[in-house]
């Protein structure tokens, strides 16, 4: 494991920390993010856990990027529009496609070691192909891109001076406040508040430019792929703040985890797919042509919402994935993560199909952002799976996701420099957390009950297939699990566990607002109740807080 850099200690610096740039989140956008950003600049990252844990060190597949003669930005481009059923924004498709191969250049000098070979093509990089590709455009380290990628940029923030680390903290809530420019109200990101896990001591940091990175909410529901961080930190933030948030309808459930009670939801890469393995049910037959003509090629959410009908029609628990038949040495030189991991659990890929089951993924929708990563609070800027960009539209294509999170870190570079080159931005005084009217909790119980009863109803009622009953017995949960936890966050004193559930409960209140605006099925979204695509309703659904104050014009 990468050694990190500068942990703050909590018991050594005061309680007001003053930095130019606050980076919420440690993943691929928000060290991307901390590396571009000048030597003079001071810089805070802050990280829940271990400073690589995140959903970026889980990655498995790789990146997509046009580094192939025989491939195209436009091919590029058309693929991603597809995937994401005629919801992306064509502009932002085109920007981000054509920053890739300058943005994986960049990873490589960072030191990636990114598999190669000049066999597939005149790049040198071993490229891959999965679902939704017409070519093959994903450059990988072996099946543990997000790790080779996480652990090279931890270790490069180890050199940098003016990078300060706080490991182990969660960030509580913005600092935000009202001013006048001429005439008219304006509102603006001050900094945020944020826990130290470790001692429950809460610090104030003032920035002139906070960022969030803090990844998607896939721990909304029971089942997901994702670590225990992605709570939806930034996007819940964010709304309270008075940011709005597009898209939170579309929530990507990945196809294929490892079925097994000791997994912990072990994903099994996409490209296992793209390199020949086929879907099977119990009985040994593929059902995937039956649902689309590209079979086991198609996008996620024709995969899963089909090995969903093949359980649900069966009773079965789980499908399988085979590549038994592909050469065993193959097998191991391309996946040799998941073949080692299976191996602990029991299964051999090399000569048996793997249980598979779909699970909550990636989070397509979030905080609503310009071309520079903007949000609509001044000063507050959004990168990563907790924005919505455009690019992922009604579905994200495979290996597009840390695609973004370097593309919008370097186009965040710039309009961060000019926003810390500004003199006219207005100063204020910030207050302390202030504790004098709360007393320690003696019931947290109540915590872990509602984060199980809100992760159960969310499978249960917002998963892979909606209705409009499900969804209205989803909304009159979570009103009461709302009021529940408001109740508890006024009076007692802020913990990691209630800071968590306060961000998922207000996660899932959006997603099912999303959800019951959208009458259509479209992409990751199927309703029962509406199963048609209908084009009249071809926009983002965008919601929009009761205290959104719009951006100045000029900005």
């Amino acid at each position: 494991m990468a050694t990190p850099p500068r942990a703050i200690n909590e018991m050594t610096h005061p309680s007001l920390i003053d930095l130019d740039v606050l980076i919420i989140g440690s993943g691929a956008a928000g060290l991307s993010l901390a590396l571009r950003l000048t030597s003079e600049t001071r810089v805070g990252v802050v990280a829940k856990r271990e400073l690589e844990e995140g959903n970026t060190l889980y990655a498995q597949g790789g990146i997509s990027a046009v580094l192939d003669a025989r491939d195209s930005i436009d091919s590029h481009v058309q693929d991603t529009l597809t995937a994401g059923a005629d919801l992306c924004d064509d502009d932002i498709v085109r920007l981000v496609v054509e920053h890739g191969p300058d943005n994986i250049r960049w990873l490589f000098e960072e030191g990636v070691e990114f598999t190669r070979t000049p066999a597939t093509g005149d790049s040198g990089y071993h490229l891959t192909r999965e679902g939704g590709h017409s070519h093959r455009r994903i450059v990988h380290a072996a099946d543990a891109t997000g790790q080779a990628v996480e652990n090279t940029l931890v270790r490069q923030l180890g050199a940098q001076p003016n990078i300060r680390v706080f490991e182990h903290h969660i960030a509580i809530d913005l600092i935000d406040a009202e001013h006048r420019d001429g005439r008219r109200l304006q509102r603006r990101c001050h900094g945020a508040y944020l826990l130290n896990i470790a001692n429950n001591q809460v610090i104030t940091v003032s920035a002139r430019c906070v960022v969030l990175a803090t990844g998607g909410a896939s721990k909304v529901y029971l089942y997901t792929s994702n670590p225990d961080v992605a709570t939806g930190d930034g996007i819940a933030m964010a709304w309270r703040a008075g940011c709005r948030v597009a898209n939170m309808e579309f929530i990507q459930f990945h196809p294929t985890c490892l079925f097994h009670p000791q997994a912990k939801s072990f994903l099994i890469s996409e490209a296992v797919r793209g390199e020949g393995g086929k879907l099977l049910l119990p009985d040994g037959s593929r059902f995937m042509e039956n649902f689309d003509p590209r079979a086991e090629l198609a996008p996620r959410d024709i995969v899963a919402r089909a090995i969903d009908h093949e359980m649900k029609r069966l009773g079965i628990e789980c499908v399988y994935l085979d590549i038994s038949h592909k050469p065993a040495d193959e097998i191991e030189r391309l996946f040799p993560t998941i073949h080692q991991r299976c191996l602990e659990l029991g299964f051999d890929m090399r000569k048996q199909p793997l249980p598979v089951v779909p699970a909550a993924h990636y989070t397509c929708g979030g905080i609503k952002t310009d071309s520079h990563a903007r949000t609509d609070l001044n000063g507050l800027y959004a990168i990563g799976e907790t924005a919505y960009t455009g690019l992922h539209g009604a579905n994200r294509m495979a290996s597009n996701s840390l695609l973004e999170c370097l593309v919008f870190s370097e186009l965040a570079l710039a309009d961060i420099a000019r926003e810390l080159a500004r003199k006219d931005a207005p100063d204020i005084e910030i207050a302390a957390w202030d504790e004098s009217r709360v007393t320690d909790s003696d019931e947290e119980v109540v915590v872990s009950h509602n984060w199980e009863e809100l992760r159960r109803f969310m499978w249960d009622y917002v998963g892979i297939v909606r209705s409009n009953k499900r969804l209205e017995r989803a909304r009159r949960r979570v009103n009461l699990l709302r009021h529940e936890i408001d109740e508890y966050y006024g009076n007692f004193r802020v913990s990691n566990d209630l800071l968590e559930l306060r961000n998922l409960v207000e996660v899932a209140d959006l997603i099912i607002a999303s959800a019951q605006r959208r009458r259509e099925s479209r992409g990751l979204h199927y309703n029962i109740d509406f199963p048609d695509r209908d084009d009249n309703q071809a926009a983002p659904t965008i919601l929009i807080p009761d205290n959104y104050v719009p951006r100045r014009a000029e900005d």
